[in-house]
């Protein structure tokens, strides 16, 4: 089913749910096929056939009813989990993503935190401004060759990792329940179930999607499968860790370090501040960005709207009238 302006009001609206969407920019790339503005929710209107979203605006069942003519919710992110997707589809509304838009930039931030921390350097620099003057303030420091990797999602940034800390000599597990292990294996990788991986490498970088089976994933019982003085990053989604359990996994040194860029609340408040430890480094959400990137993740949403109300199939679309999540 393609989208008609038959039934319409005389105008056409898009709604700008985040304002991270540069409106000007917007309004020129949906070049007079609708009118773009800015708006919080509640959304309301017979005349709004598109929503521009990212992960903190989410849409569900009953703003999708609010907005009968609604024919695409676009999201300026690679997850969608803030959209009701099974809804979207019930409704014959597309939803899209960005799912490829900064694999480059979160591959090379994860393996850059991975070989901070198996090197010690932020922990050296703390050290050196606190006034000491020692190569072991970090602990033990790490060759990187023979390093055995633990990959925990092998999607196209897992895979991107993979790449990499291969290139340096590192030695790469993976898990991926969607992922055939004789694809796994054809990329140079050693295919492992999750309890295997854990028990068996001593760096982690965590890239699976967050979804109800996911959430939590690693927690107590996971990081005691792990050998004493891991590495852990996760660049994916907070809500993959127990952060309590890494806290006090840094403290028993069963981690020997951890870094994050993604935090279970952002921005940090005084009511929700930012985790704290010697060997902890935590990044702003950063990981994704460039120059590039920052351009092609708040156009993309906005050609997709375009495609739609143009009466054509998006490139990354979701779900929608002809798919299924």
């Amino acid at each position: 089913m393609r989208f008609s302006r038959m039934g319409l009001p005389g105008r056409s609206r898009v709604i700008v749910g985040d304002p991270s969407f540069d409106l000007a920019t917007v309004s020129a790339l949906l070049d007079g096929v609708a009118e773009a503005e800015t708006g919080d929710r509640p959304w309301q209107g017979d005349d709004v056939v598109g929503l521009l979203v990212g992960p903190d605006h989410p849409v569900g069942a009953a703003d999708m009813d609010a907005l009968p003519n609604l024919a695409v919710v676009a999201s300026c992110s690679v997850g969608y989990e803030h959209v009701d997707v099974e809804a979207a589809a019930a409704r014959g509304i597309w939803v899209t993503n960005v799912p490829d838009y900064c694999v480059e930039e979160m591959a090379d931030s994860s393996l850059a935190l991975l070989l901070s921390l198996l090197r010690g350097i932020v922990v050296l620099d703390r050290s050196v401004r606190n006034g000491d003057w020692d190569h072991r303030a970090a602990g033990e420091l790490r060759r990187i060759a023979g390093t055995r990797l633990g990959i925990v999602g092998l999607g196209r940034i897992g895979r991107a990792l993979a790449v990499r800390a291969r290139a340096l000599g590192m030695e790469v597990w993976a898990t991926d329940p969607a992922v055939p292990e004789s694809e796994i294996e054809a990329a140079g990788i050693h295919p492992a179930r999750l309890d295997e991986l854990l028990g068996g490498c001593t760096a982690f970088s965590l890239h699976a999607p967050l979804t109800p089976a996911t959430e939590g994933m690693i927690g107590e019982r996971e990081l005691g499968l792990m050998p004493e003085g891991a590495v852990l990053v996760d660049t994916a989604r907070a809500r993959l860790t127990d952060f309590g359990a890494v806290l006090r996994a840094l403290d028993s040194g069963r981690l020997a370090a951890a870094a994050f860029d993604v935090l279970p609340v952002e921005p940090p408040s005084p009511e929700h501040p930012p985790p704290e430890h010697p060997r902890l480094v935590v990044n702003p959400h950063a990981a994704w960005y460039s120059p590039e990137t920052e351009i092609e993740v708040y156009q993309r949403p906005v050609i997709a709207v375009r495609e739609v109300l143009d009466g054509g199939v998006p490139r990354d679309a979701v779900v929608g009238p002809r798919t299924t999540a």
